[in-house]
């Protein structure tokens, strides 16, 4: 399977703003995570299977991180006409039977992933209490049928320092996974698409 790498946004970019709605249907804003000493934001779809291979690992990491004090989100931003699956009800159904103790947002417009440059599934984003990006990359170096163990390791690293105030050091590694699917004619112009 083809992967897409993700585009590695700049370090110390400063965290787009966001309002989404969970798939309760509420409105979840960057600001209500402001008291946070470190912020993620993971891009996700709930039929990709690099999504899918990590997901038990997400959702361990997540719970333990915010058990320390970080705030974790993850958002999904396919387009749900070409791929149902990916849409709100399936999101809440996802959200559930992983056990996600983080809210899973819908960007309906798709204008939150192109604010964060984002390209793959799974795509994250690490945030500092500055909210300047301290981290963006792989989760771990394990991939469907590579037979390396998911144990994200390098997230993990990433989340330790910036929770310790350290810089997280390089190099950091793109994630690869399933293209965001983008509604035709959305493709945003940082592909060089257009």
């Amino acid at each position: 399977m083809a992967a897409t790498a993700s585009t590695m946004l700049p370090l110390g970019t400063t965290a787009p703003a966001f309002r989404l709605p969970d798939t309760a249907g509420r409105i979840v804003s960057s600001d209500d995570f402001a008291g946070s000493p470190a912020l993620l934001v993971m891009f996700l779809s709930n039929h990709c299977p690099y999504v899918q291979h990590v997901a038990e690992e997400l959702v361990r990491l997540a719970a333990e991180y915010q058990a320390r004090g970080a705030a974790v989100v993850a958002i999904g931003s396919n387009d749900v006409v070409a791929y149902p699956d990916d849409g709100p009800a399936r999101m809440a159904e996802v959200a559930a039977a992983m056990g996600a103790t983080f809210p899973y947002l819908y960007d309906e417009t798709q204008d939150v992933a192109k604010a964060y440059r984002a390209a793959c599934t799974p795509d994250f984003f690490l945030f500092d209490a500055d909210r300047r990006l301290a981290y963006r990359g792989q989760l771990d170096g394990a991939r469907p049928g590579n037979g390396v163990p998911v144990t994200g390791e390098d997230l993990r690293a990433a989340l330790d320092a910036v929770l310790a105030g350290r810089l997280v050091p390089e190099p950091q590694l793109a994630s690869l996974g399933c293209n965001i699917k983008w509604r035709p004619g959305n493709e945003p112009d940082y592909f060089g698409l257009r």
